[in-house]
């Protein structure tokens, strides 16, 4: 059943497209046939991180996948396919994995308990808690754990980026793309660049994932 406010939503969009329109009549037609973002970002699905609002970036110049805790799977075709195409047909200069503090995917993970079908997801973190477990364990409040955690999942999912073989040919052959690391923190608002050395990551990486 619909209700008031989804109908709402139908209601900002056309005050959305006459904003956008009374100031460039062109605004729209300029995306009808193609894009060239420079940026592709890998965000969370959490409602409380929309990329294009956080970044300011606009229509056109941010390629979204998000995820569940912004995961990068080597067995998820989805975020495969979603950073092959943006390496190889859209040219994306910056690839950007974003987390968030307070995330539930993290939480959840650091929990001893069964979720279902979101365990085969959640087992991607889990990994991770257990490559730090000694770091990790060692952490108090428990809410400073999971800030944590969503810092080494960044850390980590940007290795997974580097591994593959479209990026480090593109990288090889272009110079592009670089690979990057945020934190968006939910109280606040702001972004945090975790400064992830692409250069640095990529050569330990290839020490085993060479693909050229």
């Amino acid at each position: 059943m619909k209700s008031e406010r989804y109908d709402k939503i139908f209601e900002y969009n056309r005050q959305w497209v006459e904003s956008k329109s009374k100031n460039d009549k062109n605004y729209f037609t300029q995306f009808g046939e193609s894009q060239s973002p420079d940026f592709l970002y890998i965000g969370c699905s959490d409602s409380r991180v929309p990329a294009n609002t956080i970044t300011g970036i606009e229509v056109g110049d941010l390629f979204v996948h998000r995820n569940v805790a912004n995961i990068v799977s080597n067995n998820d075709l989805n975020v495969q396919s979603v950073i092959q195409f943006a390496v190889e047909y859209l040219e994306v200069k910056h690839i950007i994995v974003c987390g968030h503090y307070g995330c539930g995917g993290i939480k959840a993970a650091l929990k001893q308990e069964s979720f279902g079908l979101l365990d085969n997801w959640l087992r991607n973190i889990r990994d991770i808690y257990r490559i730090y477990y000694k770091e990790l364990e060692l952490i108090t409040p428990f809410e400073n754990k999971i800030d944590r955690l969503v810092e080494l999942n960044v850390i980590e999912q940007c290795k997974n980026i580097i591994k593959t073989s479209y990026v480090q040919k593109s990288y090889l052959q272009k110079g592009f793309p670089t690979v990057h690391g945020w934190i968006y923190k939910t109280k606040t608002g702001e972004l945090a660049d975790m400064n992830v050395d692409f250069k640095k990551t990529l050569k330990e990486v290839q020490k085993v994932y060479k693909l050229e």
